[in-house]
This record gives structure tokens, C-alpha cells and sequence, in this order.
């Protein structure tokens, strides 16, 4: 049987890397008691697949990893059993059923994540910063130069800008997500600094993710949908 698991990220936890959270949730698992599939060989290791990994300083309600598990549970009682075992800072949100399809783990289907940035305490940029927000992504285009390990090259990023707007005196974001294209909201800052003659400080901004979908669209229109809602609870 095939799991999608969603979990939020808090507190001093959003410190911790995601080679360290993949190991603290297979400690967690165990702990847990649930009977999860390992792969055969020499070097067995648990069957567990991590959506988009999540940046070490941000905040999230929306991150997923796959497990495939003998026999059945109900989403009920697995919640009960993991979330006793969570550290402060993580907690297990849903326990999903997903289809027995192998193109439907939550690594490949990541097309776009939901993002919440707001400035520190007397770190905003200037006085009026919102009114040259909404200037900045009224245009039809925005040029970055985007750094690799490589190279660096200019790229328009405003096409993989799917949604931003002022919130609360804070900014939302809906950017493109995935292993082809990734724009983080760092990025997206740091582009309206910089167009606006500031020096852009990443430490002025927090972020928070708040959910990552899959494109269930067509070639010509998009049509986001949660990882969580592509599962089902399971009943007891």
C-alpha cells in the first residue's frame, strides 16, 4: 500500500537539513511501529520518497514523502501512532493512500509550491515598498541572473510567477516548482531589490511554505492540485 504523508516544519526544527529530517523520519517510523516496505539486496533501506526539499531557515506547512507499507492502517490511527513520536516542531498532518502508479510519486509531481514572505522587524525595504511590490510584478517581464555551479545566465523568471499579491502586509507568492524549473522566493526578492537599487539582504526576509501541488492541466492551461488532495484517508 502507498502512503503520502504531509507534515509542517516549525521552531528551531526549520534549522535542520533535509538529509537530517529524511533520517530523523526513519527513526520516527520505526518508532512508530509501522510495518514499512524495505528494498531487497545487501543494503536494505526503506522504501521512502521526499517531495520538494525544503530550504534549512524556512517554515512550512506543506512538505510530503512517500512510503509503501505492508498490510493497512487506518489514517486515524497511524496519526496517533507517529505524531507520539514527533519532536517539537514537526507534526504529522495526514496519512494518505495514492494510487498504485508509478508516475504518481510526490517527487515528480511537484509543479508548483505556495509561499508566505514577510520582512523582519525593521528590515522592510523602504517606506512605500508595497505600491513598487505591485509595480514589480505588473511587468511582462522580470530578468534574473540565475547562478549555477557551472555558470550563470540571464533568465525572465515572470512566466513561472503564477500568483503574487500584498497579504497582510506581507507577500504571497504561487511560484513554479520542480526538477526543471525551481524559482524560489529568495529569488523573486532579491530580483525586486535589486530593480529598486537595494542591496539585498536574504536575512531581511522570512519565508514560509505553505503547499505544494501537482498539474493535473493540459498543455495549454494549468490545474493545480495539493499532493494531499491526490490521496485519501484511510478508514478505520
Amino acid at each position: 500500500m502507498k502512503i503520502r504523508i504531509k507534515f509542517s516544519k516549525h521552531g528551531a526544527m526549520k534549522f535542520v537539513g533535509h538529509l537530517d529530517i529524511m533520517r530523523y523520519f526513519q527513526k520516527a517510523i520505526r518508532r512508530a511501529g509501522l510495518n514499512i516496505v524495505y528494498t531487497e539486496g545487501f543494503s536494505p533501506h526503506m522504501v521512502m520518497s521526499f517531495a520538494s526539499p525544503l530550504g534549512v531557515g524556512l517554515t512550512s506547512d506543506a512538505e510530503y514523502f512517500d512510503i509503501e507499507l505492508h498490510g493497512t492502517i487506518s489514517s486515524k490511527e497511524a496519526l496517533h501512532q507517529l505524531n507520539e513520536v514527533m519532536t517539537e516542531g514537526i507534526k504529522v498532518l495526514s496519512f494518505r493512500k495514492i494510487p498504485e502508479d508509478k508516475t504518481n510519486k510526490a517527487m515528480s509531481l511537484v509543479a508548483a509550491a505556495d509561499y508566505f514572505v514577510s520582512f523582519r522587524e525593521e528590515m522592510e525595504p523602504f517606506e512605500n515598498w508595497e505600491d513598487k511590490f505591485g509595480e514589480f510584478i505588473s511587468q511582462k517581464e522580470i530578468f534574473i541572473t540565475k547562478k549555477t555551479k557551472k555558470s550563470e545566465k540571464e533568465m525572465d523568471i515572470r512566466p513561472y510567477l503564477y500568483e503574487a499579491k500584498i497579504q497582510d502586509h506581507s507577500i504571497f507568492l504561487k511560484l513554479c516548482a520542480g526538477s526543471v524549473t525551481n524559482i524560489k522566493p529568495e529569488l523573486v526578492m532579491q530580483a525586486f531589490a535589486e530593480q529598486n537599487g537595494i542591496i539585498w539582504n536574504p536575512f531581511s526576509i522570512l519565508v514560509h511554505r505553505m503547499e505544494l501541488y501537482a498539474d493535473t492541466g493540459t498543455n495549454h492551461e494549468s490545474r493545480f492540485i495539493s499532493l494531499e488532495d491526490l490521496g485519501e484517508d484511510i478508514a478505520e
